[in-house]
């Protein structure tokens, strides 16, 4: 009975030391933040998602407060982040052109089918390892909601098999971009623009097996784009947001109809 008395106080001294020689350690590592950081971290949303591409909100904060970063690249803050910004550092203000993430497919339960049940953790990470899931179509939403868990603001809902994000909603942190397995999530300009909802990479005889509305590679919307902002890669259509003026001639010619036109 001693000896085990004698081990518990051993183990409680011991671990008391460590606590002490960690605190004090803490004390003496410790790299203070300088106000003007402190003071810029403070106007920052506290996302820590780094689509500022900085390592979280205070990465940016440091780089805005040695003048290597620029206030206008906080999506989350919006223009009211980067006038406070600017103000504070003392630059003129910048524009902080509004985003959203959009999801690139439209592969609802109307347009394609399952061709596997799964019985499982319902996660698109966990059951995308098992056989790419349950969709026929092996690029197509998996619709268990992984962006829905980690987006903060409520922007996205999973609507008849297929996430669904309300642009007046997002604040373009890009966290649902990073938990989709199949990548269909992107970070958008919400200026108007054409976008692809759909991310098929097969030849269309094989994309119409698996998708009704899967872009076939038809080339039409390249032919009639007056700017040059479609190409076809990996046999579907792609635009490039920043040529794309949103004059809606792709959109009126996809026979699939899965052009669409956002930021309207």
């Amino acid at each position: 009975m001693n000896s085990i008395l004698t081990a518990v106080i051993l183990v409680a001294v011991i671990a008391f030391i460590v606590g002490l020689v960690l605190a004090a350690a803490s004390v003496l590592i410790d790299v203070p933040m300088d106000e003007k950081t402190q003071a810029i971290l403070d106007l920052l949303p506290g996302a820590n998602c780094g689509a500022c591409g900085y390592s979280g909100c205070s990465g940016y904060a440091a780089a805005l407060s040695k003048g290597e970063a620029h206030p206008g690249l906080c999506s989350p803050g919006g223009q009211m982040a980067a006038d406070a910004i600017s103000e504070l550092v003392g630059v003129e203000s910048v524009k902080n052109l509004p985003k959203a993430s959009v999801v690139h497919c439209s592969g609802s339960d109307c347009n394609t089918s399952k061709k596997t049940l799964y019985q499982g953790v319902n996660s698109c990470m966990a059951a995308n390892q098992l056989f790419g899931g349950m969709g026929e179509c092996p690029y197509g939403c998996i619709g268990f909601g992984d962006c829905v868990a980690s987006c903060e603001y409520g922007a996205i809902n999973v609507d008849n098999g297929v996430a669904d994000i309300n642009p007046d909603l997002c604040r373009a942190c890009g966290k649902c971009a990073d938990v989709c397995p199949k990548h269909l999530i992107r970070v958008e300009p919400v200026s108007p623009h054409a976008v692809v909802k759909c991310s098929n990479c097969d030849k269309g005889v094989y994309t119409r097996e698996s998708c009704k509305v899967g872009c076939l590679g038809c080339m039409k919307c390249v032919k009639v784009c007056p700017l040059g902002a479609i190409k076809i890669e990996n046999f579907h259509a792609v635009i490039d947001s920043e040529k794309c003026n949103g004059c809606r001639k792709c959109v009126e010619v996809c026979t699939q109809q899965i052009i669409q036109l956002i930021g309207t």
